[in-house]
């Protein structure tokens, strides 16, 4: 009796041996059932190069309510990108995690920075045309950065890149042109309307400085995200 006791235990003992052994050793392998070709995604920023690389945070100002008011349009990385053969410059900024587009709008040697009144991390700034959604459309932006540091060489970047535009971009400096350094009036008529409907969006000083005070309230309210 007690050997049959013993027979069972090593007979059960060899089969979870055994049981284990063909675990381990089994390694399925599924092949494709058929094989697709690798794609190359392009990012339209091929021919391109970056001029800047920095965190911040995107407000828009939107009128389409009853009411107008700063809304968050993104947190992410913005970059300021010149192209290599005609030298416009772009500003390009992506949401973290999907990655969508959230300002994409050229620099124009008429673009300016205000301060953010409260804030000497934030500027507010006019873009005649944005075409980060599906309609391009006039914008009122603010951004905001991270530091002191990162918000004055945004502010440097910004500034070159309005030179580069100014002095070597085809557009606004046409070398066939007898007025050379000027903006020729075919140009700024083409766009007059667009700077029109801009600066309707554009507040006088006193509601310019209640829309900077917003700015900083979101700051506060944020403070925690940067």
């Amino acid at each position: 009796m007690g050997d049959s006791k013993i027979l069972d235990t090593n007979n059960t003992e060899r089969e979870r041996q055994q049981s284990e052994s063909s675990d381990t050793e089994f390694d399925p392998q599924f092949k494709p059932i058929i094989t697709l070709p690798e794609v190359e995604v392009s990012t339209n920023e091929e021919n391109e190069t970056d001029l800047l690389k920095i965190r911040a945070k995107l407000y828009r100002y939107d009128t389409s309510g009853e009411t107008s008011e700063w809304k968050e349009r993104g947190t992410g990385e913005l970059k300021l990108l010149r192209h290599n053969e005609t030298n416009s410059v772009r500003v390009v900024m992506r949401r973290d995690k999907t990655l969508k587009v959230c300002a994409n709008h050229f620099i124009t040697p008429w673009m300016e920075l205000k301060p953010s009144i409260g804030s000497d991390k934030a500027f507010v700034y006019n873009v005649l045309v944005d075409f980060a959604d599906e309609k391009p459309k006039s914008e009122t932006l603010a951004i905001k950065f991270g530091t002191v540091d990162n918000a004055n060489l945004f502010k440097a970047k910004f500034e070159e890149a309005r030179h580069i535009v100014l002095t070597e971009c085809e557009l606004y400096n046409d070398t066939n042109d007898k007025e050379n350094e000027k903006i020729s009036d075919e140009k700024f008529s083409s766009l007059e309307n667009i700077v029109d409907e801009s600066k309707k969006a554009e507040s006088d000083e006193k509601e310019c400085a209640e829309l900077t005070k917003k700015i900083c309230e979101l700051d506060m309210t944020n403070k925690g995200e940067n």
